[in-house]
């Protein structure tokens, strides 16, 4: 039965992305079967995973039920992918409990991957709240700046909700700072007040802060993962730390 972790943020530009594909091919060369889900009509996850070409189906197709989840998963260079486009943002006009669609579209392959890292749109809507239903962890990236903070209390109220009813067994893991300078007072500030909110959402701000680092950006064009494309990185090596962290706890280094 594969772990399922989803990274989410309703605000875009805080590293949701590029922590989701760092979290799948990080598991993928630590060994372990990794499917890729991209709920995000922007449909880059697929691109910083080395997808290689268009796909035919996208994971509206299998959501719909159009086609089975089988003939939508694409290959990558580091595991599997859901992949999505632009026509997700259209929405998930579908029948029966919505919340689940997710759940049920996914049953047919859990059995085949260790892990299945979701990444959500910028966006509290269906596509974020099927993505709650079906995960075990939830990891918040947050950039180290005030507007980052904004929204997040609307976050925790979803988070309790989904808790409450749909997904009593999930658990916030933590808020990952991304874009951090231990050197600046705002990151500091920042840093302090988003403590205080891990607090609220009985969750913790992890020990790892991602720092700025242009190899992230660079690596997706060049079809590699953050890992091989430059290890020297700085920002890479804060990547590899939090996938160290977070492997201890939830055991990333045990096969479930």
């Amino acid at each position: 039965m594969a772990t399922i972790i989803t990274v989410s943020n309703q605000k875009g530009g805080v590293g949701k992305t590029t922590t989701s594909a760092a979290l799948a091919t990080g598991l993928y060369l630590a060994g372990k079967s990794v499917l890729g889900i991209d709920l995000d009509p922007q449909g880059n996850l697929g691109f910083c995973m080395g997808m290689q070409s268009g796909a035919s189906y996208t994971v509206l197709d299998a959501l719909k039920g159009i086609v089975p989840i089988r003939e939508v998963i694409q290959p990558t260079n580091y595991g599997d992918i859901l992949p999505s486009d632009i026509t997700l943002s259209n929405g998930l006009n579908v029948s029966g409990k919505r919340e689940c669609i997710l759940r049920d579209t996914i049953a047919p392959v859990l059995n085949q991957y260790d892990y299945m890292i979701i990444d959500t749109p910028p966006a509290l809507n269906l596509l974020t709240i099927n993505a709650y239903t079906v995960s075990d962890f939830l990891i918040i990236p947050m950039g180290s700046d005030i507007l980052s903070l904004v929204g997040l209390s609307q976050l925790k109220e979803t988070i309790d909700s989904v808790k409450s009813g749909l997904n009593p067994r999930l658990q916030v893991l933590g808020i990952l700072l991304t874009k951090f300078s231990s050197r600046t007072i705002l990151s500091r500030d920042v840093l302090e007040m988003a403590e205080q909110l891990a607090g609220q959402i009985d969750s913790v701000v992890f020990d790892t802060k991602i720092r700025n680092g242009v190899a992230i950006a660079e690596a997706p064009a060049h079809g590699e993962s953050i890992f091989e494309y430059d290890p020297r990185s700085k920002a890479v090596q804060d990547y590899q730390d939090f996938l160290s962290e977070i492997a201890g706890k939830i055991h990333l280094g045990e096969v479930k």
